[in-house]
């Protein structure tokens, strides 16, 4: 008798090496896989502006690495809902701080450790959470930053849109895997999480047909695979512990070397074993 459907995962034409230098690029999920590979003992840089959702912030994300701009007071922005705090409609608020200075001097240091990263990096890791931009003054802003929704327009971008995004992150001297992030987007519904979805699945699927890179089915490994809400976190719309790392052993045995394997183990288990240390010095 089957009782679920099993997702068969081919191995990926990008691979992933302990050598490598791998950014990662995106959602929660992106956030989720980084760690892990981390703790895998892999060279990561994940997300050096902070979580992103959608594929026009990614891009603008890479376009900044690739020419390591400074931020300046321009960019600075005032977080809404009584918070005192400043960030950028560029970062996500983990980088509030209580100043312009204190902002610029946090935010420039991590853009410029991330941007010699990326430089020299070979292996590029991201995972897109929604098709939804929202604008500010007619720019697409990765975080609203808790200001009034009055000053923001939302849209859902269109697969050229997308496509567009995709063209300006790709580089000659870069691998991609992509990943469609299983986290439901609800604020505005279920029937615009699953366009939002959907869209984000053609534009990919269409896009990579003429390019040489991957796609990780995390998507539909959650929607599937693991479609019992037993695989959720108290939100219903996150996955939990046990999700993720069902699928980050899909990841790893399609995106790492077998030679490797062996390193990898290791190196979770001493993760684990510093992590206990850790907590029991506290």
């Amino acid at each position: 008798m089957k009782l679920f459907t099993n997702i068969e995962i081919r191995e990926l034409a990008t691979s992933l090496s302990l050598k490598d230098r791998i950014m990662v690029l995106g959602s929660c999920f992106a956030d989720n896989i980084g760690e892990k590979l981390a703790n895998a003992g892999f060279n990561v840089c994940i997300n050096p502006f902070g979580t992103l959702y959608n594929p026009a912030s990614i891009a603008s994300a890479v376009a900044r690495l690739e020419c390591g701009e400074s931020f300046t007071e321009e960019d600075c922005v005032m977080m809404g809902a009584g918070a005192d705090l400043v960030c950028s409609f560029s970062h996500h608020t983990k980088f509030a701080r209580k100043t312009e200075s204190e902002f610029l001097k946090d935010a420039n240091a991590a853009l410029r450790e991330a941007s010699d990263f990326w430089k020299d990096c070979t292996k590029v890791i991201v995972t897109f959470g929604t098709a939804r931009v929202w604008k500010h003054d007619g720019k697409v802003v990765s975080n609203c930053l808790k200001r009034p929704a009055s000053e923001f327009t939302g849209e859902i971008l269109s697969m050229e849109e997308i496509e567009a995004c995709l063209d300006g992150m790709e580089k000659p001297d870069k691998e991609y895997i992509f990943t469609v992030s299983p986290i439901r987007h609800l604020s505005d519904g279920a029937h615009a999480n699953t366009v939002s979805k959907a869209t984000l699945l053609l534009a990919l699927d269409k896009w990579l047909e003429n390019h040489g890179h991957s796609y990780f089915p995390a998507y539909e490994i959650m929607m599937d695979e693991l479609r019992d809400y037993r695989f959720y976190a108290e939100d219903l719309c996150h996955p939990n512990h046990t999700a993720i790392e069902l699928i980050w052993e899909k990841f790893q045995k399609a995106a790492t070397l077998d030679s490797e394997a062996t390193a990898i183990r290791k190196n979770e288990k001493d993760s684990i074993r510093n992590s206990h240390k850790k907590i029991l010095q506290k």
